[in-house]
């Protein structure tokens, strides 16, 4: 699923881009900043480039959905859902320094209009995804020159945001429990 959003949310805003500026060719890209060996990828250039930075799992909510009805009218029980917030980088890395700034502007602009997607704003939401919100993450001047400065890369402008809320299910039967058929009362003796 964390595949699906963070593809689906790169899309959506490929999209958005080429819309607003009139483009064919797409300006969205999700990768690294650096290679393994340290040097920049060439398919960076004159792109915005999305990169997942983190990975957290939400604990505010409980979702103990654990037992579901099956075909025969028994219950299977699985491992109650997970949810996750996905915080990714968006940075622009394009040569003229005034396109870099036109589409960070354009970036964030995107995510004020949509702070969340759903099948009612984004009809082609993959299957599994019900909704995904997103919120600009505050960080400061140093927070920022020391997420760069751990990915090994030189800074872009660029902004963090937060992807909340990724559903992850296995659907991993546990156990079966069999429908009950048969009820029957036990009387006392006093």
């Amino acid at each position: 699923m964390i595949n699906k959003a963070f593809q689906f949310t790169g899309d959506i805003l490929n999209q958005y881009l080429k819309h607003i500026f009139k483009l064919n060719e797409n300006k969205v890209l999700l990768n690294n900043l650096i290679e393994s060996d340290g040097s920049i990828p060439t398919a960076n250039q004159n792109k915005v480039i999305l990169s997942l930075i983190n990975i957290e799992k939400e604990t505010s909510k409980a979702f103990n959905n654990s037992v579901s009805k099956t075909s025969n009218g028994g219950f299977a029980a699985i491992n109650p859902s997970e949810r996750y917030n996905i915080n990714f980088l968006t940075s622009c890395h394009f040569d003229n320094y005034s396109e870099t700034l036109k589409f960070i502007t354009a970036v964030i602009t995107f995510f004020q209009t949509n702070p969340f997607l759903d099948s009612s704003t984004a009809p082609s939401i993959p299957e599994g995804l019900t909704k995904l919100d997103y919120e600009l993450e505050k960080i400061n001047y140093q927070e920022m020159q020391s997420l760069w400065t751990a990915m090994g890369a030189r800074y872009q402008p660029s902004v963090v945001y937060k992807m909340r809320m990724v559903t992850i299910q296995s659907n991993e039967v546990k156990y079966f429990l069999p429908a009950i058929t048969n009820t029957s009362t036990m009387t006392q003796t006093v």
